[in-house]
């Protein structure tokens, strides 16, 4: 049948369901091919809690949400034109974003009775009219996909979690995405297992072939390129982007890159991302606690590195102590908090901005020190390179603010000009100055030198380190008188 290709300006899309139903995957598949495509994007990726919730309620939905367009976009949008639910509980947590005239696509395999009543449902909502607002598409996307897999040699469990890729094609048919690199990646995912690499592709290809031979859907839409500004480009995450951007900033100032960490959430992948990098001279430690991470991280800087610790809100309060002692001896030292929401121990897998009095109060004392805030996901590899400048020039610790939602969503990042960076000089002490003086503050930057134990000259032989030596007569006795 011939049908309508209708033009867009931009879409935000959503797709949504239990924890289990691959839908991160689904939604990052579909970022790269709007990406290859050449739309602007902005994605918002929405985890359930970490201890992972019974299936089918509401505290174990995830959803994947996706903005592309044909101009410039700045954020991932709030109402979604498009929602997948994979279950009834991934319809009702997030039905209430839905605009009126949305399109919903359910798969009605979930909505069994049992499903129903996990999450209050009395009646399907499919069938009781709660839904006329919107243009709903009643699927069987997990029969669908067991049929189109049934010359498999597979058990309907294996075949029945395809049911993403039946989805993630069905949707790249509707937007006229490109598929290539979708097959691709998943014939590099799953090439130790060749069965279940060849059934995804499959599910895929029928999810592509569904939309283009069935009546439900009359119209496709297609939204056009956005004019960018003429570059190389990737997509990236915020995550990734601080990383990068740390690893130029070593590069930049010709100095070691040393990280102190300890694993914590939404912060973890800066350290994932920089161990895989030892041949620019980064090296990374995971230590023992928040304390022990920030003190390794302070004892590189006096050593003559460039030394950062990551985390989040919860770390940088146990960290606040050993800031203030890079405030105090005066060394360069970056602090990066990829903020989450919450007091305490916080939401991990969720998004807030409110560590900012935090970073510039929460020390003890006179401990005052810069705060940097990238904007965007790209701008984070900017952020990192301007935080390290002014840590190396001023001679000061420097908290970076990033955020749940920056560190998981990504955009199209333009690659820099190598040249277009700024250079960092670390300005270290000369050896074999007879006069040094450890605190003498230089006239435009204020900043004292950075000297680095073990320098020849100085570190030993300058009076200016040396304490007053005894005299060398003691002193007379004093008259006791009674």
């Amino acid at each position: 049948m011939t049908k309508q290709v209708q033009q867009l300006d931009r879409v935000i899309i959503r797709f949504a369901g239990d924890s289990g139903d691959g839908m991160q995957l689904t939604g990052d598949r579909f970022t790269a091919e709007t990406a290859e495509f050449g739309n602007d994007i902005s994605t918002l990726p929405n985890f359930p809690a970490e201890i992972r919730a019974p299936a089918g309620t509401l505290p174990g939905v995830s959803s994947f949400q996706l903005h592309f367009a044909d101009h410039d976009i700045l954020t991932p949008g709030d109402a979604p034109n498009v929602l997948v639910a994979m279950n009834p509980a991934a319809l009702m947590a997030n039905l209430g974003d839905l605009p009126r005239g949305a399109d919903l696509i359910i798969n009605t395999d979930e909505f069994t009775k049992r499903n129903l009543a996990k999450v209050g449902y009395t009646v399907s909502p499919v069938d009781d009219g709660s839904l006329a607002d919107f243009r709903v598409h009643a699927l069987p996307l997990t029969s669908m996909t067991v049929k189109a897999l049934e010359d498999f040699d597979l058990g309907k469990k294996d075949a029945e979690r395809s049911k993403n890729m039946f989805a993630l094609g069905l949707l790249s048919w509707l937007y006229h995405r490109p598929i290539e690199s979708t097959i691709s990646f998943l014939e590099k995912k799953f090439a130790k297992k060749p069965e279940i690499m060849k059934a995804n592709i499959a599910a895929f290809q029928a999810g592509w072939s569904f939309g283009e031979t069935t009546e439900d859907f009359a119209t496709s839409y297609e939204v056009k390129p956005a004019q960018l500004s003429p570059g190389l480009y990737r997509q990236i995450t915020g995550n990734a982007a601080l990383a990068y951007g740390l690893v130029a900033a070593g590069e930049l100032s010709g100095l070691d890159l040393f990280l102190g960490s300890y694993p914590i959430t939404p912060a973890s992948d800066i350290l994932h991302e920089l161990s895989r990098h030892k041949e620019f001279g980064v090296r990374t430690f995971q230590a023992e606690d928040e304390i022990a991470a920030v003190g390794a991280a302070l004892g590189a800087s006096f050593g003559g590195s460039l030394g950062l610790t990551t985390t989040s809100g919860p770390g940088v309060a146990l960290k606040a102590e050993t800031i203030g002692l890079a405030v105090a001896v005066e060394l360069p030292l970056l602090v990066i908090n990829v903020q989450r929401a919450g007091p305490s121990t916080g939401l991990p897998t969720k998004t807030e901005q409110a560590d900012l009095l935090q970073a510039m109060f929460g020390r003890n004392g006179e401990s005052p020190l810069p705060v940097i805030a990238p904007k965007s996901p790209s701008d984070c590899f900017h952020a990192a390179v301007e935080a390290a400048r002014i840590a190396v020039k001023y001679r000061t610790p420097v908290i970076l603010l990033s955020d749940g939602y920056l560190a998981n969503g990504s955009e199209p990042w333009k690659l820099p000009n190598v040249d277009d960076l700024p250079t960092i000089e670390p300005g270290f002490a000369e050896p074999n100055q007879a006069d040094f003086q450890p605190f003498k503050r230089d006239p435009e930057t204020l900043a004292r030198p950075w000297a680095i134990p073990g320098t020849a000259g100085w570190s030993t032989g300058s009076a200016a380190w040396r304490r007053p030596t005894a005299p060398a007569t003691s002193p007379t006795t004093p008259t006791t008188t009674t």
